[in-house]
């Protein structure tokens, strides 16, 4: 799975930062690799990816999807957290 969602890296060195093989697969992945993870990792695991994801890795609508699904967000009247953003002036 490494190889499909991390294709500009060998799969060996895409293994070394799960969470990116992890929010590539949540962001763009088909149903039955999501499964796959969700199954693998646990829920937990993706609320920690989707919180702590750094800026491009999501589009908005994984970004929203995940955040009901897994349950950060479940009024409808919450807005949803912005999207992470690259910022040169730290």
């Amino acid at each position: 799975m490494a190889a499909r969602y991390i294709w500009w890296k060998t799969p060996e060195e895409a293994i070394t930062r799960p969470q990116d093989i992890i929010a590539q697969v949540m962001n763009m992945g088909d149903y039955d690799d999501v499964r796959t993870v969700n199954k693998a990792v646990g829920d937990d695991v993706l609320r920690d990816v989707l919180t702590h994801t750094e800026a491009g890795w999501f589009n908005k609508r994984s970004w929203t999807y995940w955040h009901y699904r897994l349950g950060i967000i479940t009024d409808v009247d919450t807005p949803i957290p912005p999207l992470p953003v690259r910022s040169f002036l730290k």
